[in-house]
């Protein structure tokens, strides 16, 4: 069944137990993109994969997401002063007789006429929303997306199947591909993020939220192959003091961005806890192979997920 066509908020009532299959969250439709990369950086075909119908795209247009999907990922096509370079961190993977998605920290590489050696860290990210192609820099990597989608119903779970690979390393990498690597204090992790927000917009067109529901689930050893059907409650309200809050479910972690009534990608100020009572607006939703945000984790982190569903 499907819980709502294209971007737009579910329009129907769903009865207490009953389980909904996200658009194309069962992961078994793919588009592949073909893109040439500039001569200056070898001029390589490469191939992005995006969550959408079936379809193969050649030459280096703007994605836009496809049929009705809701999904974006951090696979995206750059061009900086006239060089066209991508980034490839999320691929579709044979799970029995389907596909499912694998999440990577990698380090990308390019070499500017063979010299130039650029290294950044990239984690594999899939989420609800969309790319703001082409990405033209490296700077307020945020920025760049559009995230979450319309959403107005208060779902009790969300469900999915999942298997992980967690890197041996006991702190992070932080590669912007300018100046030098350094070290992060820390394990990575990979994560998942639900976040059921209450928007709206001011005069100016700034964007403000409040939290109506929240799932953060962090994940630190990897499993002994395929966990399926894993369930993680919503927890509504204000959470600061419920037995399962930890900090890192608190209100603006990171900053996000979504489109105004102009057009434009503007930060979500997240301003607070909303009242139990209260419905979302929007749902953010984020599967991602590192926690510590752009340019930084630990290479060979690995998420596969399959099957991405809510329970009502």
């Amino acid at each position: 069944m499907v819980a709502f066509a294209g971007q737009n908020c579910y329009a129907q009532t769903h009865a207490k137990g009953e389980i909904v299959t996200f658009p194309f969250g069962d992961m078994n439709q793919w588009v592949v993109r073909e893109i040439k990369e500039s001569s200056v950086i070898g001029g390589n075909t490469k191939q992005l994969f995006e969550i959408g119908p079936v379809d193969t795209i050649k030459g280096s247009d703007a994605y836009i997401n496809q049929g009705g999907s809701p999904w974006a990922n951090s696979n995206v096509m750059a061009k900086v002063t006239g060089v066209t370079k991508t980034n490839t961190s999320v691929f579709p993977e044979r799970r029995d007789d389907g596909w499912c998605a694998r999440l990577e920290t990698r380090m990308e590489s390019v070499k500017v006429l063979g010299l130039l050696d650029i290294e950044v860290v990239a984690a594999g990210s899939v989420f609800l929303g969309s790319v703001l192609e082409p990405i033209k820099g490296t700077k307020n990597p945020q920025g760049m997306l559009n995230s979450g989608i319309p959403f107005s119903e208060k779902p009790e779970a969300l469900i999915y199947d999942y298997k992980l690979k967690l890197a041996p390393q006991k702190n992070r990498i932080r590669s912007t591909g300018f100046g030098k690597k350094t070290t992060i204090a820390g394990q990575d992790s990979i994560a998942t993020i639900l976040l059921l927000q209450k928007r709206w917009e001011d005069e100016n067109g700034n964007l403000f939220a409040k939290r109506v529901g929240t799932i953060v689930q962090r994940y630190t050893d990897s499993t002994n192959g395929w966990v399926n059907g894993a369930e993680y409650p919503i927890l509504y309200g204000d959470i600061t003091n419920h037995p399962d809050y930890k900090d890192y479910m608190r209100i603006q972690v990171e900053e996000r961005y979504g489109i105004n009534s102009q057009g434009k990608n503007v930060p979500i100020q997240e301003v607070g806890w909303a009242d139990e009572g209260e419905a979302p607006t929007h749902m953010v939703l984020q599967f991602t192979s590192s926690h510590g945000g752009a340019y930084i984790g630990s290479p060979g982190n690995t998420m596969w997920i399959d099957n991405v569903k809510l329970k009502y």
